[in-house]
């Protein structure tokens, strides 16, 4: 088989995705949006520069030596308008590279503006589009013009992926067809049960990880506000925080707050590193106000990590509040250091969600499983267009 994916080649979800296939042997081309040197056996790599993506990733800007919360969102805002003006010209491009590379299959993986290129570049190669987290959600309502490219592409993919059930339903209110092929598995194909899974350790003290580093849909301003609270019950908890060093937002937050003694800011780890990391860890944090299913929170679960997470319907289909998790008003600082000191407090209820949660995780995230799914799914796809 031969696919071409448009993808953000630094995601490690597209890299676990796309790890698959070439493990398989399938000729495997990456038209990716960010420069990068993914560690896979590529048949061919092309980058497909969209939306600002070709700026030099070292400047202050884009290392973030700039920008506060506030204009992280800002950021987020100024792509959201001025990026679909890049579409037509990267549609171009992609376009020649289908014709020229004549795949059996196209597969963008998440819909701005990987998913609005490749629809954009309309062929008659089959078109997969995967949906992660946000793009529904926050993305697609940002303003006219990202809703207009949304349901464009929801209208010419001719399948479609998604981590939860929720964004079928969102797809099909955006113009999918409900007669075109879906697959509901995580965005990344599932949890590598050699790298992710749950040890025998128990914490001597509380340690709680953050593993969703600084972005706009996560409230980490809420999330360190909560730390001084859960230090009042119990001062010798630890909070760590993957994906966050050097971030001067959150090291203005640490000195206002006075909690650099009981936070650790870490780089981006790499899986082996934030598994042995969940593994030690009591509890996950995952404070988001828009989200589909984050791998970072189903790999700390299957690592065996309590769950904390924004209540929000995506994570609902995970998490059953009190029972495998709690699920929290993630802009409510008070309420989310409530939540946390009682999962400490609480070790029965702890060790019984671990034992559910494991039962989950096989049955509804294991990678091998999942991405022979996600096979079955690309035949079907052809298939259905020949």
């Amino acid at each position: 088989m031969k696919i071409l994916f448009v993808a953000d080649g630094r995601s490690p979800t597209a890299v676990n995705w796309m790890r698959y296939f070439c493990e398989r042997g399938d000729e495997v081309i990456l038209a990716t949006t960010f420069q990068c040197d993914p560690t896979l056996n590529l048949s061919k790599k092309i980058d497909l520069p969209v939306a600002f993506s070709s700026l030099k990733t070292n400047s202050s800007l884009s290392k973030g030596k700039l920008w506060g919360a506030g204009t992280l969102k800002l950021r987020t805002l100024v792509k959201q308008w001025l990026g679909p003006s890049s579409i037509s010209k990267a549609a171009r491009q992609l376009r020649r590279i289908i014709e020229e590379e004549k795949p059996d299959l196209v597969h963008a993986m998440r819909i701005p503006f990987e998913g609005m290129v490749a629809a954009d570049a309309f062929s008659l190669v089959p078109l997969v589009i995967s949906v992660w987290g946000n793009d529904f959600t926050l993305h697609a309502k940002s303003n006219s013009v990202m809703r207009h490219y949304t349901e464009w592409a929801m209208k010419v993919a001719t399948a479609l992926h998604t981590d939860c059930h929720r964004d079928v339903r969102l797809a099909k209110q955006y113009g999918f067809s409900e007669e075109k092929p879906v697959l509901v598995i995580p965005g990344s194909g599932g949890i590598r049960s050699d790298i992710f899974y749950a040890g025998d350790n128990s914490p001597a003290q509380p340690l709680i990880v953050n593993p969703r580093g600084f972005r706009a849909y996560v409230d980490n301003d809420s999330f360190f506000k909560s730390i001084p609270l859960v230090l009042r019950e119990y001062p010798q908890a630890k909070f760590v925080c993957p994906g966050m060093a050097g971030e001067p937002q959150v090291l203005q937050w640490i000195d206002e707050l006075g909690i650099a003694d009981a936070v650790e800011l870490l780089p981006a780890l790499d899986q082996s590193l934030l598994a042995e990391l969940f593994r030690n860890a009591s509890i996950v944090v995952s404070p988001t106000t828009h989200d589909g299913t984050p791998n970072s929170l189903i790999e700390a679960i299957a690592c065996g990590c309590f769950p904390v997470a924004g209540d929000i319907e995506s994570i609902r289909e995970w998490i059953s509040d009190g029972e495998n998790g709690y699920l929290v008003d993630a802009t409510q600082p008070a309420y989310l250091a409530e939540r946390l000191v009682q999962a400490i407090r609480n070790e029965p209820l702890r060790i019984a969600a671990k034992k559910m949660n494991q039962i989950m995780i096989r049955d509804r995230a294991e990678y091998t499983s999942g991405m022979e799914k996600a096979l079955a799914f690309y035949e079907q796809v052809m298939r259905s267009t020949t």
